[in-house]
């Protein structure tokens, strides 16, 4: 039979089946990753994108197609990670843009909701790149306008946008010299094929699970710390049933509908010779009472559940109460005129970034991207008039300009910091006498004379920048290319900074990781001394994981 319009129920139903998919393959995306390093996190990020707003979709009951682009829209963008992850974002808010005000949707008007997706996220991204994420949807965007002038069967149409969508992910290679090299296809593009594909099985009909775990409840109930709720049934009873003589269906449903007179949340599901039960009630007595007169009992519990309440709202007073406290302490303190924000990888590093004077340091880095709303919740704790941030990942970069935009009452200033060394060395250059125009000019330069080093593990076998790398050997990664591998963590080093030096260079920062220890960090300090007598050389523990070593040359 054909199908020409999609309603608000399917379209939930096609979009957590997507995010169900890519969550399923999130693994193997991110073994795309161009450099075998042990944080390809292309998968991860997308995934963790895509989540956020699937818990806002799960969280909305009957909604209308109106309620369901606001919550995509809106939980794609503050849980935006990673390039891949805000790139996805803005393609799920340009969509929605083009899906608002209908309540159904035919061929018409999902491509041009298509169009208005890649106009949307090829406009966020400053250079765009072809081979890409974006070049796959626009390729499924031209395939949608195309067939919508052929057909108004959507499952015609679905099913060759998706084919097509997999043919222009397969040409990638052809588009970008490094993916043909590492062999593999854009991990980006594979994400957004696997969410097509998961939202073309559920339109189909396929038997899908599209339970989101951890999303709220559809019905929520707010309650105020100490105020009290009406808790109908207060005793929570569980027990077992022994069975010592036969239990029929019709002594189920007759015992079923006693415990469903003493109380409410019923649960008695028999299994071979025992009956597992929950009831709350306000007698427990007459549940045991009953339950006897089928065998005898085991596991038994039972909690009060007025109590438990209590005891909660007393916990959640007290923890609003500090949350209250820390937030009149910070009010108290005065504005200031310049705050920043940094993105740490390791204790040390973060250490570094609290000493040489940042405001708020956020988790993440190599390991976990934080999210738009990280940035948000940052930025929120920094009271300053114009606050830097300084993502230390070109990763990172996107969700953090993101984040600016839903700024209204501070100016967010993003330095496009790459790495941790250059972001020390922006906040390093800062100089509170200059206007912060004058300050962003000083850091971008200064950033421009640091090279950064990176030392990790191969995770698969593969062949990049004229490398043979082969599962668990060293590497040493640039700014822009693999320097070296080997099999040795001190003698790939090694080698990684005697191609970092030249002529200019003044000054070496080694940050050894929690991997790694003082002494083999002493024996690479030893070795740049005796190697380039005239270097200065710092040493830090930075406690990164995953990177045996991060080392900047300026």
């Amino acid at each position: 039979m054909t199908m020409k319009q999609i309603d608000a129920k399917m379209l939930s139903n096609m979009f957590l089946a997507g995010a169900k998919n890519l969550e399923a393959k999130k693994e193997w995306i991110n073994e795309l990753n161009v450099f075998p390093v042990p944080d390809g996190d292309t998968g991860t990020n997308m995934t963790m994108t895509i989540m956020s707003a699937a818990k806002e979709v799960s969280a909305l009951e009957n909604p209308t197609i109106e309620e369901l682009a606001k919550a995509i829209s809106s939980g794609s963008l503050r849980g935006a990670r990673g390039n891949s992850g805000v790139i996805l974002s803005q393609l799920l808010r340009g969509l929605t843009k083009g899906l608002k005000g209908y309540d159904v949707i035919d061929v018409d008007i999902l491509a041009m909701a298509m169009e208005k997706a890649v106009e949307t996220a090829y406009k966020a991204v400053m250079k765009p790149k072809e081979g890409t994420i974006l070049t796959v949807a626009k390729g499924a965007a031209d395939k949608a306008l195309e067939m919508a002038e052929r057909t108004d069967d959507l499952e015609e149409f679905m099913t060759e946008v998706v084919s097509h969508a997999e043919y222009v992910l397969s040409q990638t290679p052809e588009m970008l010299p490094v993916l043909k090299e590492a062999s593999v296809v854009d991990s980006g593009g594979q994400g957004l094929l696997e969410v097509m594909k998961g939202a073309l099985d559920a339109f189909l009909g396929k038997e899908l699970d599209l339970t989101i775990k951890g999303a709220p409840a559809s019905k929520v109930t707010t309650v105020n710390a100490g105020e009290a709720v009406d808790i109908k049934f207060g005793y929570c009873t569980e027990f077992i049933i022994m069975l010592e003589k036969k239990y029929t269906m019709e002594d189920e449903k007759e015992f079923k509908a006693y415990l469903s007179s003493i109380g409410d949340s019923i649960v008695a599901v028999s299994d071979d010779d025992i009956v597992k039960v929950h009831v709350h009630t306000n007698d427990p007595g007459l549940a045991i009472q009953k339950a006897l007169t089928y065998g005898s009992l085991s596991n038994m519990k039972i909690d009060n559940m007025r109590l438990e309440h209590q005891e909660k709202l007393i916990k959640d007073a007290e923890k609003i109460a500090a949350e209250e406290a820390a937030k009149e302490s910070e009010k108290a303190q005065p504005r200031k005129e310049v705050g920043f924000i940094a993105v740490s990888i390791g204790d040390g590093i973060e250490e570094i970034f609290t000493n040489l004077g940042a405001d708020y340091v956020i988790e993440g880095g190599q390991t976990m991207n934080p999210s738009t709303e990280d940035m948000l919740t940052a930025i929120d704790k920094v009271n300053a008039d114009h606050i830097f941030i300084l993502p230390n990942n070109k990763n990172i970069i996107l969700a953090a300009e993101q984040a600016t935009y839903l700024v209204e009452d501070k100016e967010v200033i993003v330095v496009p910091t790459k790495t941790v060394p250059q972001g020390l060395t922006a906040i390093i250059n800062y100089v509170p006498e200059k206007t912060v125009n004058e300050n962003l000019e000083t850091m971008l330069k200064e950033m421009e004379r640091v090279k950064t080093g990176q030392v990790t593990y191969a995770v698969r076998e593969t062949s990049i920048d004229g490398h043979e790398i082969k599962q668990g050997d060293i590497m040493g990664i640039g700014d822009k290319s693999i320097l070296s591998v080997g099999t040795d963590l001190q003698e790939t080093t090694k080698d990684m900074i005697s191609k970092m030096v030249d002529g200019e260079s003044e000054l070496i920062s080694i940050y050894y990781g929690a991997d790694t220890t003082k002494e083999q960090a002493e024996e690479i300090v030893s070795y740049i001394e005796d190697t380039y007598p005239d270097l200065e050389i710092e040493l830090q523990m930075g406690g990164q994981p995953i990177y045996y070593y991060v080392i900047s040359v300026e």
